[in-house]
C-alpha cells in the first residue's frame, strides 16, 4: 500500500519537474529577449546622445554661459581669444559631458578646467601627477587672487581641515583643488568629504591632468591612477575632463574604458608644431667629444639663446653642466636629487634669464611655461615618442622658430632598453624612438603624426625644415643581406663557444677588433666603417632580424643580441635592403677660443674637486663598481 502511494507521488513530482523545467526554459527565453531588448534600447539611447553631441558645434559662443566665459577670459586671465580646442573643451565640460582633450605641450590645457571652475557652482578637483607642477600652478593662480588650494603631504593639518571643510560646504573661497593621485587612492577622509560635497551638489567636475597615466599601455603609467576607475561609479553625475599632450588612439580608448567614460567627447587639437625644426645628429662615442659638440652647437647656432639639454642620468646631468660652464655658457643643472630650494632657485633664475641653459633629467619639464626656449637638445634619446614629443615641445611656445635636436648614439639604444626592461611596453616604445632616430626617409613631423593617429595629408615640412626633408633625394636602399648573414655567423660561432655577445661586442667581432680570436673561428672582418655596422644592427633589431635577450644580475640588466624571428626569411634566400643617407646634415663649426679651452679645463677640475660626491655618482677608487661584478650562474636570470 505504502509503495503504491510513493509511486503515485513520484509520478506527480516527475510531472511537476517536467512542467517546471519547461517554465524555466520559457522564463530563460523571456529573460534573454528582455536583456537583448534592454541592450538595444540602451544602445539607441546612447547613440542618440552621441548623435546629439556630434551635432553640437562646441566651438560656438551661443551657450547660456558664453558671456561669463568671455568675461572671465578677459578679466581674470587677461586674454582676448582662445587657442585651438580650448573653447570647445570648456563648452563640453560646462555641459556636464565627459571629455578627453589632447592638446600639444604648451597649448593651454590647464585653462580648460581653470576657467570653468570659476563660473561653476562648487569645487573642481584636479588630479595632477607631480607635486612641483601643482605648486607652480597654485602659486600662479594665487597671484591672480584665484580661489585655489592644494592637498599634499607638506600641507599642515590645520590647513587641510580648512580646505576639506570648504570643499564639502561649497564655499566660494575654494573653486579649484589640486590633489595627487596618491591622495585620492589612500586618504579615506578626503574621499569621505568628497562624498559629502557630491551629496550637496558641490562637486562640480573632476579634471585629470596627464590622463594618459591611466593607461597601462602608456609611456608613463602610474599605478595610483588606477584608483580613478571608481570615480564615475561613485560620482556618476560629475563630469570628467581628462587632458594630455601625448596619447595615441589606442591609449585614449584604453583610458576611456578604464575611467568608464566611453561615450566621452574626444577633442584633439592639431599636434603639428610647424615652428619646430626636428633634427638628429650622430653623437661621438667619446664623451669629451660629445660635450665639445654640444658646446659648439650652443655657442654657434644658439649663442645667447635660451634652451634645455636633457640627459639620461643625474650623474651625466651634473657632469655636463660643469663641463659647459667651462666653455663660458650660463648653465646650471636640475634633477630630482637636488634640495627643493636649490631646484626652485635654478628654475627661477632660468625663468628670469639669469641663466640661459638648463641641463636636466626628465624631472624638469612638466608645467614649464617659458615662451622663448629656442632649443631642446637630447644628449640621449627619450625612452618613447610620447616622452620626446612632450620634452621637445617645451621649445618655441612663442610660435617662433625653435630647434629640437637628438644626439643619437648606437650604445644609447641599450641604455634605454635595459632601463625600461620592467615596463609593459618599454622595449617597443624605445624601438619606436630608435626608428625615429635612424629613419632617413620620412619627414620627422609626419612620423609624429602617424604615431599619434593624425591625418597626414598635406603635412610635410615647409622649406625643408626637418633634416630628413632637407636631404630628400639623397637616400639609397642598399642590399645588406650578406652583412646580416655575417652577423648570424658571428652569433652562431659565439653560441657554439658558449658565449653571449652584447651589441658592442658583436660590432667588435664584426669589425675585427679582436681579429685573431674570430679569424680562428672562421669569421672574416668587414670592411664597413663601425658607424655603418651599427646602423645595420640597429635596423635589423627594428625589423626583427635580430633581437635582444636580457640577463638580470643583482646589480644590473644586461642586453645580449640573438637572432630574430625573421631569420627564416634570410634562410629561404630572401634579400634585405637598408636605407642609408648619402648626405650628412651637420651643425656649423664654431672654433672655440684658446682662452675658453683653458678656462674649461681649470673650471672643470675645480668643480670636480669642490663638488661633493653624490650617491648617484660612480664609486670612488676604494669602492667596487657594480659593472666590475662578475656574476655567477646563480646570479643570472635570462629573459627573452
Amino acid at each position: 500500500m505504502a509503495v503504491s502511494s510513493w509511486e503515485q507521488e513520484l509520478a506527480k513530482v516527475e510531472k511537476e519537474l517536467i512542467s517546471t523545467e519547461k517554465e524555466i526554459v520559457r522564463l530563460k527565453t523571456l529573460r534573454e529577449g528582455l536583456v537583448r531588448r534592454k541592450h538595444e534600447l540602451s544602445v539607441k539611447l546612447k547613440q542618440k546622445s552621441l548623435d546629439d553631441i556630434a551635432r553640437t558645434d562646441w566651438s560656438k559662443s551661443n551657450f547660456p554661459w558664453s558671456n561669463r566665459v568671455n568675461e572671465t577670459l578677459e578679466n581674470v586671465f587677461h586674454m582676448t581669444s582662445f587657442r585651438s580646442m580650448q573653447l570647445p573643451a570648456i563648452n563640453v565640460t560646462l555641459s556636464n559631458k565627459d571629455c578627453i582633450l589632447i592638446m600639444p605641450t604648451g597649448g593651454g590645457k590647464s585653462l580648460c578646467y581653470q576657467l570653468p571652475a570659476l563660473i561653476s557652482k562648487g569645487v573642481t578637483v584636479v588630479v595632477s601627477p607631480l607635486l612641483s607642477l601643482m605648486e607652480d600652478q597654485v602659486m600662479a593662480l594665487q597671484a591672480m587672487s584665484y580661489p585655489v588650494a592644494m592637498l599634499a603631504a607638506n600641507v599642515s593639518v590645520k590647513d587641510t581641515n580648512q580646505i576639506l571643510k570648504a570643499m564639502a560646504d561649497g564655499e566660494d573661497s575654494l573653486k579649484l583643488l589640486y590633489v595627487t593621485p596618491e591622495k585620492m587612492a589612500k586618504s579615506k577622509r578626503f574621499m569621505s568629504m568628497l562624498e559629502k560635497a557630491y551629496q550637496r551638489k558641490h562637486f562640480a567636475r573632476l579634471a585629470i591632468d596627464e590622463v594618459h597615466c591611466c593607461s597601462q599601455w602608456g609611456h608613463d603609467f602610474r599605478p595610483d591612477y588606477k584608483y580613478l576607475a571608481i570615480m564615475k561609479r561613485q560620482f556618476p553625475e560629475v563630469p570628467i575632463l581628462g587632458v594630455t599632450a601625448t596619447a595615441s588612439a589606442a591609449i585614449i580608448a584604453d583610458v576611456q574604458k578604464m575611467l568608464d567614460i566611453e561615450s566621452a567627447v574626444v577633442l584633439r587639437a592639431p599636434l603639428d608644431r610647424p615652428n619646430l625644426v626636428y633634427e638628429v645628429l650622430a653623437k661621438p662615442s667619446a664623451n669629451d667629444e660629445a660635450v665639445k659638440m654640444i658646446a659648439r652647437i650652443i655657442l654657434g647656432r644658439f649663442k645667447n639663446q635660451c634652451g634645455i639639454v636633457y640627459c639620461f642620468s643625474i650623474k651625466e646631468t651634473d657632469e655636463l653642466a660643469d663641463e659647459l660652464k667651462g666653455y663660458g655658457i650660463a648653465v646650471d643643472s636640475y634633477h630630482a636629487s637636488m634640495e627643493p630650494h636649490r631646484r626652485s632657485s635654478v628654475h627661477t633664475r632660468w625663468m628670469h634669464g639669469k641663466i640661459l641653459v638648463i641641463v636636466a633629467t626628465i624631472a624638469f619639464g612638466m608645467g614649464i611655461d617659458k615662451s622663448n626656449v629656442r632649443f631642446v637638445i637630447h644628449h640621449t634619446m627619450s625612452k618613447s615618442v610620447e616622452n620626446y614629443y612632450q620634452e621637445s615641445g617645451r621649445a618655441g611656445r612663442d610660435d617662433q622658430p625653435a630647434t629640437c635636436l637628438i644626439l643619437f648614439r648606437f650604445a644609447d639604444i641599450f641604455r634605454q632598453t635595459t632601463s625600461v626592461f620592467t615596463e609593459k611596453c618599454g622595449r617597443e616604445n624605445v624601438y619606436t624612438m630608435v626608428r625615429y632616430c635612424v629613419d632617413v626617409h620620412e619627414c620627422r613631423r609626419a612620423m609624429f603624426l602617424r604615431h599619434f593617429g593624425e591625418k597626414q595629408q598635406d603635412i610635410r615640412c615647409h622649406d625643408g625644415i626637418c633634416d630628413n626633408c632637407r636631404i630628400k633625394g639623397s637616400v639609397k636602399d642598399i642590399d645588406v643581406t650578406v652583412h646580416i648573414k655575417n652577423i648570424y655567423r658571428i652569433l652562431d660561432t659565439a653560441s657554439d663557444a658558449k658565449e653571449q655577445l652584447t651589441a658592442a661586442k658583436l660590432i667588435d667581432a664584426w669589425t675585427g677588433k679582436d681579429a685573431k680570436k674570430w679569424k680562428e673561428r672562421g669569421v672574416t672582418k668587414t670592411d664597413l666603417p663601425r658607424e655603418r655596422c651599427e646602423t645595420i644592427v640597429a635596423w635589423a633589431l627594428l625589423e626583427g632580424y635580430l633581437a635582444e635577450k636580457f640577463h638580470i644580475t643583482p646589480y644590473a640588466y644586461i642586453s645580449y643580441i640573438r637572432t630574430g624571428e625573421k631569420k627564416e626569411e634570410i634562410d629561404r634566400g630572401g634579400k634585405i635592403h637598408c636605407p642609408f643617407s648619402t648626405t650628412s646634415v651637420a651643425p656649423p663649426e664654431v672654433t672655440l677660443p684658446a682662452s675658453m679651452k683653458r678656462h674649461k679645463q681649470s673650471k672643470s677640475d675645480d668643480a670636480q674637486s669642490k663638488r661633493p660626491r653624490s650617491e648617484t655618482e660612480g664609486p670612488s677608487k676604494n669602492q667596487k663598481s657594480f659593472s666590475d661584478h662578475s656574476a655567477t650562474s646563480q646570479d643570472v636570470v635570462v629573459i627573452d
